[in-house]
C-alpha cells in the first residue's frame, strides 16, 4: 500500500476517506451499505488502501477514480 499524501507519518488520504454515502469515515459506515463498505478491499485499492480502486473518496478522487468502474464497458472505442 502506498499513501497518496503524507503529513509527517500520517496518511492524510486515509483520514479523508469516507464510506460512499460520505457520512462516516471509510470502513465505519452505518448506512444500508455497511456490510460492503466496512469490508477491507480484497483486490486492488486506492492509494491509501481504505477504498477499492476507482472508488476513492479523499481529495485525490479526481486522479484515483479515472478509468472504468467495475462492470462498466467503454463503448467509445469499439468498432
Amino acid at each position: 500500500m502506498t499513501c497518496c499524501k503524507k503529513n509527517n507519518t500520517t496518511c492524510i488520504c486515509a483520514q479523508e476517506a469516507t464510506c460512499s454515502c460520505g457520512l462516516k469515515p471509510a470502513q465505519q459506515c452505518v448506512c444500508s451499505k455497511a456490510p460492503v463498505e466496512n469490508a477491507k478491499p480484497v483486490s486492488s485499492t486506492c492509494s491509501c488502501g481504505m477504498r477499492p480502486a476507482n472508488h476513492c473518496t479523499c481529495s485525490r478522487q479526481g486522479e484515483e477514480n479515472s478509468g472504468l468502474l467495475e462492470g462498466e464497458v467503454d463503448f467509445t472505442n469499439l468498432k
